[in-house]
């Protein structure tokens, strides 16, 4: 049993990239200490720990994010996605989720992987039962509340995945029987709701690393969970998988839907009770909200409103893998990728500064579509003419002026005689590059080239907007609009939005619209789409904007010597080519893979596969 302990943890602390302080990162690897060192020394078992981390938390905005993977962006090589995205996804592969290239961004999103750290938290459990750590103990039981944290943070995922998974709580040998049945869906939540209350009580509501679970994320992901759980996905499934024998295995099949609310309201007022705020809530009409929205993304931690950070290896660090959304999705004028860009079905939901929807119908909107649009679209997207960082010494003979150019020039006979920079037919990188005329702003830092170094600014996996609007969603299903619209009010307040008035179906559509664009590409619309029941509204032929001036003078460059552009620009919503989703209702689930059906026959296959 040592020595395949020894082995697991050799494993685990491949790509260590989690962050916590900088001592124990000088640590040598665990694969050099016995057992025996190991679990007698609390530094080492942090090591431990922070490779449980590293693994629960995953890589967020690698090349791909399940954005990619909903209505929210386009990944703009394909290979697979497009794939999935047609809902052709089998038991005999994840097209794109299970190959080789894909491992490190998807650890927390694949059954393996999953339960191999259920595994690690099992092993950290029984060790430390064997010790007494004396003047240690203290420290070792915030750990052990850590460790409840991520097995609760792991299985969160299974449950959103599969339904009801097998619930495993001792750490398995390769010669030990472990063919285990699925729980139910009931039975995987309660499990989940044990871990974090356990968590809740063993964890401070701070660290001294920010980047470590606190009582404070233990509870949000209890809402979290909650919410999840009492959503109509896990209460209808006779409405996408009807004459599944085994129901009990996606949702409930008896009790209170509304008591399943008011869990998820309680449990998210008592986040709310903890002191979290919204950075900058109440912006003077002097502030500028765009501007507040970016530093807060790109800062470093330690804000009233974040609940739980992901850290990353610091800007000096060689190692290429991993945390570099600038270099994967930023514009390839600037020799970046463009790999994950924003759908036009993303754009069009941000409001006007009045809260008008915008309309491609409507003319105005149409001429003049990035005009007077809401703070969170001005930090988020990229879009043609956007204001930017200085373009690397290559490019700035081509674009001297900053701007993003998405756009072609055409002459009056209708040829393209000059591309932008930043589109895949220009003179930079025309094999690079997005196909939806966006590229993200959102999380990505300015002054860092990420040609030559890595951005290091940590992901916000759970921030109090979260928080806010988990509540307002529990209190609009159980018919407290007043809660709900205080709580969705706070957080347009912050974005410079009017307060909304809906009541009814309203509500719900405007608290909808609200979550996506207050949480976009923070791997949240993926999971709505599903536990909503709303895919064929999501998984459809996507959109991309086109852009083009027209002139009938002998243009070589993008815009004129003075900086103005050639005329008017042209805008106009097309169909992205190659985009065509589809939905089908098998895809409110995973499938479990064949081999591990094969390795364990008492599991049960989820519906359509």
């Amino acid at each position: 049993m040592k020595q395949i302990l020894k082995i697991f943890i050799v494993f685990l602390i491949v790509g260590l990239t989690n962050s916590c302080s900088p001592d124990y990162l000088e640590l040598d690897p665990l694969s050099d200490y016995s057992d025996a060192a190991v679990w007698n020394d609390p530094a080492l078992i942090e090591t431990f720990v922070n490779n449980i981390y590293r693994n629960a938390l995953g890589w967020p905005f690698a090349i791909e994010r399940l954005s990619d993977y909903v209505d929210e962006s386009h990944f703009t090589p394909d290979w697979d996605v497009t794939n999935f995205n047609k809902s052709l996804i089998t038991a005999d592969g994840l097209l794109g989720w299970e190959v080789d290239w894909a491992t490190p961004h998807t650890l927390h999103f694949r059954w393996a992987p999953l339960y191999s750290n259920v595994r690690a938290c099992n092993i950290f459990f029984e060790k430390i039962a064997e010790m007494d750590y004396g003047d240690d103990q203290d420290l070792v039981q915030i750990m052990a509340g850590e460790v409840y944290f991520l097995r609760a943070y792991t299985y969160h995922y299974l449950a959103a995945l599969y339904g009801g998974v097998p619930i495993i709580t001792e750490p398995y040998g390769l010669n030990d029987e472990f063919e285990v049945a699925r729980n139910t869906y009931e039975e995987t939540i309660n499990f989940i709701i044990s871990d974090l209350d356990q968590a809740a009580a063993l964890l401070p509501p701070e660290q001294g690393d920010a980047g470590r679970a606190t009582s404070g994320a233990a509870l949000h992901l209890k809402a979290r969970t909650l919410l999840y759980a009492a959503s109509d996905v896990h209460h209808e499934m006779s409405s996408y998988a009807p004459g599944y024998s085994n129901p009990e295995l996606l949702g409930y099949t008896g009790g209170s839907q509304d008591s399943r609310w008011q869990a998820a309201k309680d449990a998210a007022e008592a986040v709310m009770d903890l002191g979290y705020s919204l950075v900058n809530p109440d912006p003077a009409p002097t502030d500028d909200i765009t501007q507040n929205f970016i530093d807060y993304f790109i800062s470093y931690g330690y804000e009233s409103e974040d609940i739980l950070l992901q850290y990353f290896t610091p800007k000096t660090d060689e190692n290429w893998d991993g945390y570099n959304p600038a270099l994967y999705c930023g514009p390839n004028g600037y020799h970046n990728w463009g790999n994950n860009v924003p759908l036009g079905e993303l754009v069009d939901e941000y409001e006007f500064t009045d809260g008008t929807s915008f309309d491609w119908d409507n003319p105005a909107h149409a001429a003049a579509p990035y005009t007077d649009r809401e703070a969170r679209f001005y930090a988020t997207i990229l879009y043609e003419g956007s204001d930017w960082r200085v373009r690397p010494s290559d490019v700035q003979g081509i674009d001297p002026w900053n701007k993003i150019q998405v756009g072609h020039i055409y002459n009056l006979s209708g040829e393209m005689i000059v591309p932008g920079v930043d589109t895949r037919s220009g003179p930079i990188e025309d094999w690079n590059g997005g196909k939806s005329g966006y590229y993200v702003k959102k999380f990505i830092d300015p002054s860092v080239d990420p040609q030559y170094v890595k951005q290091d600014v940590p992901f916000r996996h759970f921030r109090y907007a979260e928080t806010l609007l988990n509540y307002a969603e529990a209190s609009i299903e159980l018919g407290d609009e007043d809660d709900a619209r205080t709580a969705i009010n706070l957080i347009r307040r912050r974005a410079g939005q009017p307060d909304i008035t809906a009541t009814g179906d309203d509500l719900m559509d405007a608290y909808r619209h609200e979550r996506r664009v207050e949480m976009a590409y923070e791997d949240q619309r993926f999971w709505d789409v599903r536990r909503w029941v709303i895919g064929p509204e999501a998984y459809h032929q996507t959109h991309r904007v086109d852009v083009r001036y027209e002139t009938d003078q002998a243009a070589t460059n993008y815009r004129q010597a003075d900086g103005s552009t050639w005329g008017d620009p042209i805008f106009s919503e097309a169909e992205l080519g190659g985009d065509a989703r589809a939905w089908l209702d098998k895809m409110y689930f995973f499938p479990i893979m064949r081999d591990e059906m094969n390795k364990n026959t008492l599991l049960i296959q989820n519906p359509g596969y």
